[in-house]
């Protein structure tokens, strides 16, 4: 299956949600590994040409992952997820924020609280997440930051990550 490229972005400003829905053509497993593993992570989680890096990870219920968005001329942009609810391979759930360089909460941007649903069989997979904000002005904030085209781009790199991924799977 040749990835489509497009995926289903939408904003419930009622509900304060956003709504994240994309095919990936890899098996759900490795899907889930490219969310949960940080050295998988740090090679697609940012827009294009930014990078991640990991500053620490613990997968699991009251875990976290705390990690930074660097842009090429070096500005960093600090984000930091606790985990709440793992249910492996089909879902995680936590809260999402940006922090600065330590973990600490910047109250002076959205936090959200966000569930990651896999589903899929054979070679395709396809992730659901929801984003829950306070407020339907929270939603216009990170709508004016950019959301959607960022996480298109995002997405698109996960897409070239898991290709990459799957000669190596059958060599294993």
């Amino acid at each position: 299956m040749k990835p489509d490229h497009r995926f289903d972005f939408v904003v419930d400003r009622a509900a304060h949600t956003i709504t994240i829905r994309r095919d990936f053509a890899a098996p759900k497993e490795m899907v889930w590994d490219c969310y949960t593993r940080a050295e998988l992570l740090d090679r697609w989680f940012s827009p294009a040409p930014m990078t991640t890096r990991t500053e620490s990870m613990e997968f699991r219920p009251g875990g976290h992952w705390h990690y930074v968005m660097l842009d090429p001329g070096g500005a960093e942009y600090w984000s930091r997820l606790d985990y709440e609810e793992v249910e492996p391979t089909d879902r995680f759930t936590g809260h999402d924020g940006f922090t600065d360089a330590t973990g600490i909460v910047n109250l002076d941007l959205p936090r959200a609280h966000v569930e990651n649903r896999f589903t899929g069989s054979g070679d395709t997979a396809t992730v659901t997440v929801v984003t829950t904000y306070a407020s339907a002005e929270d939603i216009d904030t990170v709508v004016g930051m950019g959301i959607e085209a960022g996480m298109g781009s995002t997405l698109d790199r996960l897409d070239t990550l898991l290709a990459d991924l799957q000669p190596e799977r059958t060599r294993a």
